[in-house]
């Protein structure tokens, strides 16, 4: 891989960049990791000329810079179509990949936050959110999982799986969406991928090493 194409990965394995080197892991490319510290490295003049909010995870590649965990998934994604994680453009499932992708990066990701903040639109104020209502979003939510295949888009993995079935994840694993049988059962498929296993293995490792030197 010559200098111009290398993938170079920023992230904290404490972060949402634990879901991007997931993305890594599933295309099968090397890369190289920037581990960045929270209020140091992060927020550093050399990394912020890069992503000026200062946070994780960001991929640089051919003289492009994605941010965004959704936007990093979709981008490699589409980047390198022989790992076959995203329908085509002429592709009909190319329509609900990207539909529920944006969900999990809108009102998903807004209703958990304001949820565990308890700072959810009232009822008489929820048109004006975008994800309407918690519970709105959950019954959404499950539709999708309940109403698939083994993963989101049926027999296909994608990195809809990827981005959309972290949150899951998270949400089954830290309480923050309600336990249903669907997103229980999504869940304990997902994490077993090989490339889900290799990720969290090496953030792991990060972690450990990280906590052994403080």
């Amino acid at each position: 891989m010559s200098q111009s194409d290398e993938i170079v990965f920023y992230t904290n394995p404490m972060s949402r960049g634990r879901i991007a080197r997931w993305m890594l892991e599933e295309i099968g490319q090397p890369y190289r990791t920037v581990v960045l510290d929270y209020g140091t490295t992060m927020k550093a003049p050399e990394y912020l000329a890069i992503n000026p909010m200062g946070k994780v995870p960001t991929v640089t590649h051919r003289g492009v810079t994605v941010t965004e965990c959704a936007a990093v998934c979709a981008y490699l994604a589409d980047a390198f179509p022989e790992a076959g994680l995203a329908p085509a453009l002429n592709d009909p499932a190319r329509g609900p990949y990207l539909r529920w992708m944006f969900f999990g990066a809108g009102p998903l990701e807004a209703a958990v936050t304001a949820r565990s903040l308890g700072l959810l639109a009232p009822a008489d104020k929820a048109a004006m959110a975008g994800y309407g209502s918690f519970e709105q979003v959950v019954d959404a939510l499950e539709g999708v999982v309940s109403g698939a295949g083994p993963w989101l888009l049926g027999d296909r993995f994608s990195a809809l799986d990827v981005y959309l079935g972290s949150q899951i994840g998270w949400g089954v694993q830290f309480k923050s969406l309600p336990e249903r049988d669907a997103f229980k059962a999504y869940a304990g498929r997902l994490f077993q991928r090989p490339a889900a296993i290799r990720a969290r293995e090496i953030d792991d490792a990060l972690m450990a090493t990280a906590n052994a030197g403080s």
